[in-house]
């Protein structure tokens, strides 16, 4: 989307954020015609708060909003279009028509997964069978390893593909060439410069694909080959379109879990995929389902997936092994199926344990030592910390000291230091390691997450060479946490039918976050009460209008909020299933100008 004229305006610095180094926040408000915002919501039949904010992110022509608001999947793109899609099936036609063995190698996150489950059904569903292979995170670590193809050779497989890794696996490409096995590459993530030499790489991001969305994650890529395979079966075109909404529920999770932009292609998918999640006749996606509290056809949104289902498909790589949640989909047993979701459900309760045990550990450490203005990025590394949980720890960090954050583990045992990192918007995390590859034994990612392997005598230099790298890119501004209002609103246009429009323009996430409103000057109608020791409720009027916010984590804040001051305030709309109905959250305040 076009950049947005937006003014700019400082939030007044309190403890809270000066004592972990980061600049105070900075509110950027849309300059939005109301003349304009009030022909769109006419011509779109929707209010006012939600035509505000299409403009805002710069959605102005009718047409092309209202493709966004109702996406089609007549507008996803030819399959065909992605370089090398042509010899990956012809490749994939004939092992199944030839019986040949075939392995599908995935990763263990959740993305991996679903990109597993979505080809090996697929491959069935053409008249084929496929077995498949996922590396055990502690064990093997991430990406493809040699080891495995040795197996599959000895197991007489004649064609691997990948899903969601492999663009950065040309030695073990390579190694599978000279033992006689064709591979075939489904990937998103950023190519090397040389692409591994297999028979085909399909990957929307090497640099000769012309592919015009190039935001799929690993499943999107992986039902890219689908779509194209069962379009060579002669299948009624009906029966096609069911087969590829079927496929979109788990397409859905996978692109929501994988934090890739829901615009374009993504969010026709996601769009489509949640919808069809109110009805599902997989026993293992209705099982997962239930447990994770959507019984009885309840529609999650994709917040929901985010946070109630992508993590307890997660749990099964960070904790243990991967397959179960691969099993999970594929299972025929109705007992099975509850087992194993129960199993996710178990090992989740685990996760959130081991990740507050670690989190407590890293925390104390930064206390200990304060983040200065110099510190552009930050490594923390410790001896045995849980590998498993350092990408949720490394999100928390950023999001407390708005730098690039990278949490490391330490073996004693093997001389390594394995971990995550994760980045804020302006800086490229991967761009930043391709800067020192002679650091790492492994590497790779994207722009805002990224993993790596390095020898434990190496973190020194990694954090020094890191931050100096950081230091040249990184302005003090750029570390300002920001506040991107979309629309100032009035809360006499809070009712039903608005909130409805609001949400209609989901599903929301990365490229396309949650509206977020602001109403100005509005009165702290009484002092808010205190919720369970951290959070408040906050009562503002406006115009004789009185609306209770929710303020999560803001009790530490609540001298800024006294009875009778006149503040603005940043807030969204959510669902909320507690209810039934939706809640006004509180997500910033300053005093009123």
């Amino acid at each position: 989307m076009a950049a947005v004229a937006r003014t700019t305006t400082a939030l007044s610095a309190t403890s809270r954020i000066t004592e972990t180094g980061v600049p105070p926040a900075r509110w950027h408000v849309p300059a939005v015609s109301e003349p304009e915002a009030a022909a769109l919501a006419a011509a779109l039949r929707i209010g006012l708060p939600a035509a505000r904010v299409l403009l805002a992110r710069d959605l102005r022509d009718a047409e092309a909003a209202r493709r966004f608001l109702r996406p089609s999947l007549d507008d996803l793109h030819a399959p065909g279009e992605l370089r090398g899609m042509a010899e990956a099936v012809e490749r994939l036609q004939r092992a199944i028509r030839d019986r040949e063995k075939i392995l599908i190698y995935g990763d263990y996150d959740v993305d991996g997964t679903t990109s597993v489950v979505i080809l090996k059904k697929a491959i069935e569903m053409a008249g084929g069978a496929a077995s498949f292979f996922v590396p055990h995170r502690l064990r093997d670590g991430y990406g493809m390893r040699p080891e495995a193809v040795e197996q599959a050779a000895a197991d007489h497989v004649n064609l691997i593909i990948s899903v969601d890794t492999g663009i950065r696996a040309a030695e073990v490409v390579r190694r599978a060439r000279e033992l006689a096995i064709d591979v075939i590459i489904t990937d998103h993530h950023l190519p090397e410069a040389e692409l591994p030499a297999a028979l085909a790489v399909l990957n929307p991001n090497r640099p000769d694909c012309g592919y015009p969305d190039k935001n799929l994650c690993g499943a999107g890529v992986a039902c890219k080959l689908v779509q194209a395979l069962l379009a060579t079966l002669n299948w009624p075109p009906e029966r096609l379109r069911r087969a590829t909404e079927s496929f979109l529920k788990l397409v859905a999770i996978g692109t929501v879990a994988d934090v890739v932009p829901l615009m374009g292609e993504n969010r026709i998918m996601v769009k489509h995929g949640l919808r069809g999640l109110g009805v599902v006749r997989n026993i293992g996606l209705r099982a997962l389902l239930d447990v994770a509290g959507f019984a009885g056809g309840r529609v999650p949104s994709s917040r929901d997936v985010a946070f109630r289902i992508a993590p307890r498909m997660n749990a099964a790589g960070r904790m243990d092994t991967a397959n179960a949640v691969i099993e999970l989909f594929l299972t025929d047993d109705v007992a099975r199926a509850r087992d194993l979701a129960q199993q996710l459900h178990t090992l989740n309760g685990e996760r959130q344990q081991a990740e507050a045990e670690v989190i407590e550990q890293i925390i104390k450490e930064c206390e200990r030592v304060p983040v200065a203005d110099s510190q552009r990025a930050l490594v923390f590394a410790a001896d045995n910390w849980h590998r498993g949980v350092v990408g949720i720890v490394a999100s928390r960090l950023v999001e407390r000291f708005h730098r690039p954050v990278f949490v490391l583990s330490r073996n004693p045992e093997d001389g390594l230091a394995q971990g995550s990192g994760r980045s804020i918007r302006p800086f490229h995390l991967l761009e930043a390691l391709e800067s020192m590859p002679d650091l790492f034994e492994r590497f790779g990612g994207h722009r805002q997450a990224a993993g790596l392997t390095i020898t434990s005598n190496k973190v020194e230099l990694f954090r020094e060479r890191l931050n100096a790298y950081a230091a040249a890119r990184l302005s003090l501004a750029d570390l300002a946490p920001q506040v991107e209002i979309d629309a100032v609103i009035d809360f006499a246009e809070i009712n039903e039918r608005s909130v409805a429009d609001v949400f209609s323009l989901g599903p929301f996430g990365c490229g396309n976050p949650a509206p977020l409103f602001a109403a100005l000057n509005v009165e702290v109608a009484a002092p808010p009460p205190v919720w369970k020791e951290k959070h408040l409720r906050v009562p503002l009027r406006q115009n004789g209008r009185t609306v209770w916010l929710k303020a999560w984590n803001f009790a530490c804040r609540a001298e800024e909020l006294p009875s009778g001051a006149r503040v603005d305030v940043a807030f969204s709309i959510e669902d909320d299933a507690y209810s039934g109905g939706w809640s006004v959250v509180l997500r910033d305040c300053r005093p009123a100008a």
